[in-house]
């Protein structure tokens, strides 16, 4: 099937309509964009090599977006993060930065951040993500207890995630 902006819509809508957390879905509706195709930078290859990258969440205060590429990192990950501006920064990036599915990338972006999802888990060598610890809260009380834990020196791993979304690995 070849990549257009509806394609990708329909990807979009499978992984919304399986989230099923109404916050988050709307936090997300409220950031998509009409898909469009941005030609990328590719480090990895030929110089001045690019591929298509079909922008579709934007987040203007992080400058960061979400694209999904059948290229580069694409066939495997092939929702990544971006940046939307910024001579510099216009390549499709790291491996780091590439996810198998869109919702992984929306919880590593800065976007996630605003909303009042992140809890302390609690772990012991070994273990992801571990137990959660706390209620939902902002990302930053979130990650201030889990300094203030870790500040303890106790047998366990602390960090901050969030328990709507987890995919098996």
């Amino acid at each position: 099937m070849a990549v257009s902006a509806s394609s990708i819509t329909d990807l979009l809508e499978a992984e919304l309509l399986a989230l099923g957390n109404p916050r988050v879905v709307e936090h997300i509706r409220g950031l998509l964009v009409t898909p469009r195709v941005e030609m990328r930078g590719w480090d990895y290859g030929e110089p001045d090599q690019q591929f298509p990258c079909w922008i579709v969440l934007e987040h203007p205060a992080s400058n960061t977006g979400i694209a999904y590429s059948e290229f580069g990192f694409g066939p495997s990950s092939p929702w990544g993060l971006l940046f939307l501006t910024g001579a510099k920064h216009m390549s499709m990036g790291m491996d780091s930065a590439w996810f198998d599915y869109l919702m992984e990338a929306y919880f590593e972006s800065k976007a996630s951040s605003e909303l009042p999802i992140w809890r302390v888990f609690r772990s012991q060598a070994g273990e992801y993500p571990g137990e959660a610890i706390t209620a939902e809260g902002s990302w930053d009380d979130t990650w201030a207890e889990v300094l203030r834990l870790r500040g303890l020196k106790d047998q366990f791993r602390y960090n901050c995630s969030q328990s709507v979304y987890a995919r098996d690995a």
